[in-house]
């Protein structure tokens, strides 16, 4: 347990959480929405600090960063807690049950922030990468380890990313672009229907998109994926609107389009039939997005990276194993090999 950063308190005792865009207002030994930040007292503390689960080395294509190192190892993990409450979760007894058995934290050993370090420096990765659960609701540790990370010369050239819901609170947002404390964002557009967003994970739609704009134009890499789910969003006029929206904030902006298969309390649902996953992709293309990837699904070339101005395949993916073709790599720098086009790439 750690006190929390970024929240607000009132004469009464109670406490505005100010990390994500729930703005939750806690009152005197009270729990947030995402279940891990606690009014004890007048403070804010957040519960699963240093709590870690998961840990592995991952290919950053897992993430999914397509753009972003590729053809690299990081290192992976998240802590339990979320701030959504998605019905199609696929981690849910490490996003959900803890809600219900907060007891759980005392089970879970705390792993300090400089042992996350040196497992990075002992398996001489690329990055590390918040994921699994929301790093949004474990920011306290995530900033911990990326203050270290960027003070030592040794773990300086670490890279930091989210995989993240995209629900940012303003101010947390800002301190990330202002302190320059990621690298990367996968931002998960899960609906374009602000209802849809209320019932089936608790937020709102117009706090997603802002994210997505402000990350856009900052010098954070930026990517989205959108899990394409039977009966919810997988209809033309969801792709449309998904596509124009991105199309408008930046066309170069890489696009994940995900296979839905049945989980959590979605489990009576089929997976997304493969000709709607090719609409969408069609639609993504026809609005002028530049890469247009699908995942969770074996379409040959369905990962693979082509030239957006002359067609040449430059990056072959087969499951996560990354071939490069046809591309040219200069100074972290990406450009195809038979027409020079600069491809937004982050080495």
């Amino acid at each position: 347990m750690k006190k929390a950063i970024l929240y607000e308190k009132f004469d009464n005792g109670i406490i505005r959480c100010k990390l994500c865009a729930h703005y939750c207002k806690i009152k005197v030994n009270r729990i947030g929405i995402c279940g891990v930040k606690q009014n004890i007292d007048g403070e804010l503390y957040s519960l699963n600090y240093g709590k870690v689960e998961g840990l592995a080395l991952d290919p950053i294509e897992k993430k999914p960063f397509y753009h972003f190192i590729p053809g690299q190892q990081v290192l992976s993990f998240g802590l339990p807690g979320c701030n959504f409450r998605c019905s199609n979760c696929q981690n849910s007894y490490l996003s959900q049950h803890i809600k219900q058995y907060v007891k759980t934290f005392e089970k879970i050993d705390t792993i300090s922030p400089e042992l996350i370090i040196q497992s990075a420096i002992q398996h001489d990765i690329k990055g590390i990468a918040y994921t699994y659960s929301e790093p949004i609701i474990f920011f306290e540790y995530a900033y911990d380890i990326i203050k270290i990370c960027r003070k030592e010369k040794e773990t300086r050239h670490l890279k930091q990313m989210f995989i993240s819901n995209g629900y940012f609170s303003r101010e947390l947002r800002d301190l990330i672009i202002a302190e320059n404390l990621l690298d990367a964002v996968n931002i998960d557009l899960k609906f374009m229907n602000d209802r849809k967003y209320r019932r089936i994970t608790g937020g709102t739609l117009s706090h997603v998109l802002d994210n997505i704009e402000a990350f856009a134009n900052s010098d954070i890499h930026l990517e989205i994926i959108n899990l394409v789910i039977p009966g919810e969003n997988d209809n033309d006029e969801d792709f449309n609107l998904l596509a124009d929206f991105l199309s408008s904030v930046d066309k170069n902006i890489p696009l994940h389009f995900s296979r839905f298969f049945p989980h959590y309390k979605m489990s009576d649902r089929n997976p997304t039939p493969v000709e709607r996953l090719l609409k969408a992709k069609e639609t993504a293309l026809n609005y002028g997005m530049k890469y247009v990837y699908l995942g969770n699904i074996n379409i040959e070339g369905a990962s693979n990276t082509y030239c957006p101005q002359c067609g040449t395949l430059l990056i072959e993916r087969r499951g996560y194993n990354t071939r490069f073709h046809d591309i040219i790599i200069k100074n972290e720098a990406y450009s195809c090999k038979k027409c020079n086009t600069k491809i937004n790439f982050i080495g």
